[in-house]
C-alpha cells in the first residue's frame, strides 16, 4: 500500500512537471520571435489580423476585471451565508440550505454563460441603456453566482469547526450573537475562509465558458464593465479550436498566453498561502 500511494504521488508531481515544460518549451518559441518587453507592454493584442501585435495586457485586463466582478459578489455573499448556516440557521435548514447551494457548482458552466446572455444581459440594458451584448459586467455577476457555492460551503465548514468554548466564553463575556459571529469566530476561521476565496479566485480565473458566451471575444485594453472583452482563457480556446495552424506563431500564442496565466496564478497563490501562514499563527 505505501508503494500505491508514492506511486500515486510521483504520478502527480511528474504530471505537474509535464505541463510546466510543455508551458515553457512551447513559450520559448514564441519568445524567440516576440520580444518579452513587447508581450509585457503593447496595448494590442491581435495575432489573428493581418496588423499583429502580441500586447498580453488586453487579455490580462479582461481576465482580472471578470475576476474581481465576480470576487465582488462571491466573497460578500458567501461569507454571509456562512455565517448564517453556522451561527443561526437551525440544523434542519442547514442541512436543507447547504446541499441546495452545492447543486448550483454542478450546473454546467455553458449554462451559466447562456444565462448572462439571454437573462442578465437584458435585464442590465435596461438599468444601463448603453452596455454592450457582450460585457464583463454580466459574466462576471454571474460567475460570481456560479463560485457562490464554493465560498460558502468551505466558509462554512470552517466557521462550523472553531470550538464552542470560544463561543460559550464570548457569550460569558456578555457579547451578542452578532458580535460573538464577527469578532470572535469569523477572525478564528479566517485561515480556513481565506483558503475558500483563494480556491474561488482561482476557479474564477481559469473560467472558460461563461466569459466566452457572456463577455464576447474583444481582446480590448478597458476597466469597463460595461464593454466586451476578452480572457486569456477564452483566447486559448478560441485559437486552439480554431483553424490556426499546428506550429506556427499565430497558435504558439496560447502557450504564451498560459505560462502568462500559470505565472500570475502561482505568484497569486503564494502570497495567499503566506497570508493563511500568518494568520494560522495569529489565532492557533
Amino acid at each position: 500500500m505505501k508503494r500505491v500511494l508514492m506511486i500515486c504521488a510521483i504520478i502527480t508531481v511528474l504530471t505537474t512537471v509535464g505541463i510546466v515544460y510543455v508551458l515553457f518549451s512551447e513559450s520559448y518559441t514564441f519568445f524567440q520571435t516576440v520580444p518579452l518587453s513587447d508581450f509585457l507592454t503593447d496595448t494590442e493584442w491581435t495575432p489573428l489580423f493581418t496588423d499583429k501585435h502580441y500586447g498580453i495586457l488586453p487579455l490580462l485586463t479582461g481576465t482580472l476585471l471578470t475576476t474581481a466582478i465576480a470576487m465582488c459578489i462571491a466573497v460578500p455573499m458567501g461569507i454571509t451565508i456562512a455565517i448564517y448556516l453556522s451561527e443561526y440557521a437551525p440544523k434542519r435548514v442547514r442541512s436543507i440550505v447547504k446541499p441546495l447551494l452545492e447543486i448550483l457548482a454542478s450546473i454546467p458552466t455553458v449554462v451559466y454563460g447562456f444565462f448572462a446572455l439571454t437573462v442578465v444581459t437584458p435585464f442590465l440594458q435596461q438599468i444601463i441603456p448603453d452596455l454592450s451584448g457582450f460585457n464583463a459586467l454580466s459574466a462576471g455577476l454571474v460567475m460570481g453566482i456560479m463560485i457562490m457555492p464554493m465560498v460558502s460551503s468551505l466558509s462554512e465548514d470552517a466557521l462550523y469547526a472553531v470550538p464552542k468554548s470560544l463561543r460559550e466564553g464570548a457569550y460569558g463575556m456578555g457579547s451578542t450573537r452578532l458580535q460573538t459571529s464577527f469578532r470572535v469566530i469569523l477572525p478564528a476561521a479566517s485561515s480556513g475562509i481565506i483558503v475558500s476565496v483563494i480556491l474561488a479566485f482561482a476557479r474564477a480565473v481559469g473560467e472558460t465558458m461563461i466569459v466566452a458566451v457572456a463577455a464576447g471575444q474583444q481582446p480590448i485594453l478597458t476597466g469597463d464593465p460595461r464593454s466586451s472583452v476578452e480572457t486569456i482563457t477564452t483566447y486559448i480556446v478560441q485559437v486552439s479550436s480554431g483553424d490556426v495552424q499546428h506550429g506556427s506563431l499565430e497558435y504558439n500564442t496560447i502557450f504564451a498566453a498560459g505560462i502568462t496565466l500559470f505565472i500570475f496564478t502561482f505568484i497569486l497563490n503564494s502570497v495567499s498561502f503566506y497570508i493563511k501562514k500568518r494568520f494560522q499563527e495569529k489565532y492557533d
